[in-house]
């Protein structure tokens, strides 16, 4: 044990969570949490007597209210008020419902900015509902035509943390509005949505809230704009009367009306717990031990890894930096199908040549950072890497 892990005061947190006895030093949480036991035992309820038993009924007995009591949770995360966050659907939905309403609003605006850095497939969402342009710095290149700059708070790759506040200003000099992709932050940072100032956000639940594979996402809309807007996606969910079956849509009050479908129960209710975790264990502690587990996995990886060509590819500065670090090397592949195979370390690779470490904090340990830069070190010294192949899998 490290002489680090006394000092952590999330250590009781790594026992919510199912563990493997001896198994991989998980640091993949900013692609995918591990599975609270919360959630676990909750499953066995939803699925045997909420779902077995009362069938139809559950809709009358919690599922109706279950977006809205996470939604409210979720609102704490990320410094908003719980009317105006609503989970539903994906966050590339979320993205495309709240980019149309806001270029349907801001007309006869209708350009929509975003950098380079933003992930791929917020890209492809924002190309789909208006003219994009990918430039350098959106906030300063925002002009009269510019309906909305859509960016991630936390950069995929690199995990660079944006300005939230000084970027949602510039942009709203040039008199267009923000949509920020919280995806990469929640759950790991503070997140303030009031401060800032932007009027959207999207954000998943999968990643450090530890909701579970394809969670439902969350959107923000600042409760300012709410009446304003009109979601592309006029579902019964997010009429003003559901189940009036009226043939007529008319949207519903609030951040509600950006419903669509019925809601996943079971997936969305596997959201609760980790969220719940969070808020035990209070955003700031979260991010101070972030940073702490930040930090030493840069300056283990500058003891363990120097002369084997690696970089850091992260801001040096922690707090420039989200909650995962990402080290540069020409043989990314290789050595992070070697670290997951031969040494049961199991990151993240992101093409053309990063390998990811994501750092939860709740279940993370100093030792976990220690020992997998001890371990890649073993797959330089041993050149196990050079076993596999260049070919990547699908799911890398």
């Amino acid at each position: 044990m490290s002489q680090l892990e006394p000092e952590d005061p999330l250590r009781r947190f790594r026992d919510e969570f199912v563990l493997e006895g001896g198994g991989p030093i998980y640091l993949a949480g900013n692609s995918l949490g591990r599975l609270p036991r919360r959630a676990q035992a909750l499953m066995v309820d939803v699925v045997e007597r909420q779902w077995g038993e009362r069938l139809v009924r559950g809709w009358g007995e919690g599922w109706l209210e279950l977006s809205q009591r996470i939604s409210a949770k979720i609102a704490l995360l990320i410094g908003a008020d719980a009317d105006e966050v609503a989970v539903c659907d994906s966050t590339s939905v979320n993205l495309f419902k709240l980019a149309m309403a806001a270029v349907t609003a801001q007309a006869p605006r209708r350009e929509i900015l975003t950098d380079a850095r933003n992930f791929p497939s917020d890209a492809y969402v924002l190309a789909g509902v208006g003219p994009l342009r990918v430039v350098d710095d959106p906030a300063r290149e925002a002009g009269a035509g510019t309906a909305l700059v859509s960016l991630t708070s936390t950069c995929f790759r690199t995990a660079e943390n944006y300005p939230i506040g000084e970027m949602t200003e510039a942009v709203h000099a040039a008199g267009a509005w923000m949509l920020w992709d919280l995806s990469h932050s929640v759950g790991a940072m503070p997140i303030d949505m009031h401060a800032s100032g932007a009027e959207l956000a999207v954000g998943c639940t999968y990643k450090y809230c530890n909701g579970g594979p394809g969670a439902p996402a969350f959107l923000y809309v600042r409760r300012d704009l709410q009446e304003r807007l009109r979601s592309p996606l006029q579902g019964w969910f997010g009429h003003a009367s559901p189940f009036g079956f009226s043939p007529h849509y008319q949207p519903g009050a609030g951040v509600m009306r950006f419903l669509a479908g019925t809601p996943p129960v079971l997936s969305m209710a596997c959201v609760e717990p980790g969220v719940d975790l969070l808020l035990e264990a209070g955003m700031a502690r979260v991010r101070e031990k972030s940073i702490r587990l930040g930090e030493l996995l840069v300056a283990e990886a500058d003891h363990q890894l120097a002369g084997f060509g690696v970089a850091l590819a992260s801001p040096k500065d922690a707090q420039l930096r989200g909650s995962h670090v990402a080290l540069r090397h020409p043989e990314a592949w290789q050595l992070t199908q070697s670290l997951v195979a031969d040494y049961a370390v199991i990151p993240d690779f992101r093409a053309p040549d990063l390998i990811r470490f994501g750092l939860a904090p709740l279940y993370n340990s100093f030792d976990d950072v220690r020992d997998a830069m001890a371990r890649l070190r073993m797959v330089f010294e041993s050149k196990s890497y050079e076993r596999y192949s260049t070919q990547r899998s699908a799911v890398t």
